[in-house]
């Protein structure tokens, strides 16, 4: 009899059945994070914000016809209006402003607490008086002559009181917070005003000449 090496009644190991490749999983694979599960490739459209449509501008008003006897320059006037975008009395402010301030520069000031404050076409050479009549002499009363076309109150017609002697012609206006005179209507000049050079606002003034002036008489009251 022949006899089989190894252990009597040993079970052999079964061998192990490897699977296919396509039976290697049938779990699907995990989407990256961020990735959408779209087409690959296809650009989602982002919403866009509503935009409120641009209004279209106002039509120019028409021009004002002007009343003025222009004779051969209506054509002339009529397309200054229209290329400056004017009135009648804005076109012929500008025209005249032009003229009459030629070689003026603008001069602005006020009163101390800031109250007052006013705007002056002037040379900017100033020419000063110093008047000596009884209140120009105690508040020391310098101030150049303007025409009233030239001068422009900005702000403070509420905060100025006036003060009068005599003959009550002379308007001597100052605030009435600070006290400061800038700017007064003389008796010589019932139709412009006195402007203190030392109330303007630095930068417009190149040169100042004083002159005195007799005011004993009442010339400047």
């Amino acid at each position: 009899m022949v006899k089989t090496k190894g252990a009597a009644g040993a079970a052999a190991k079964p061998r192990a059945r490897s699977r296919p490749a396509t039976e290697a999983s049938e779990e699907p694979l995990a989407t990256p994070p961020g990735k959408g599960k779209g087409r690959p490739g296809r650009k989602r459209k982002l919403p866009v914000p509503d935009q409120k449509a641009e209004e279209p501008p106002l039509p120019p008003a028409p021009l004002e016809s002007c009343s003025l006897d222009l004779g051969g320059q209506r054509e002339r006037w009529v397309k200054f209006q229209k290329r400056q975008s004017l009135t009648c009395e804005g076109a012929a402010k500008l025209l005249l402003d032009t003229f009459e301030y030629q070689g003026l520069v603008k001069h602005t000031g006020g009163c101390h607490c800031g109250a007052v404050r006013f705007e002056v076409w002037a040379s900017a050479d100033l020419h000063v008086f110093d008047c000596n009549c009884s209140i120009c002499k105690k508040k020391q009363n310098r101030h150049f002559i303007v025409p009233a076309s030239r001068f422009k109150l900005l702000k403070g017609t509420e905060n100025i009181t006036t003060y009068t002697f005599n003959t009550h012609k002379a308007q001597h206006t100052f605030c009435k917070t600070c006290g400061v005179q800038s700017f007064y209507t003389p008796r010589s000049n019932p139709d412009g005003y006195g402007i203190a050079p030392h109330c303007l606002d630095e930068g417009s003034v190149r040169s100042i000449v004083i002159e005195d002036s007799t005011g004993t008489s009442g010339r400047r009251r």
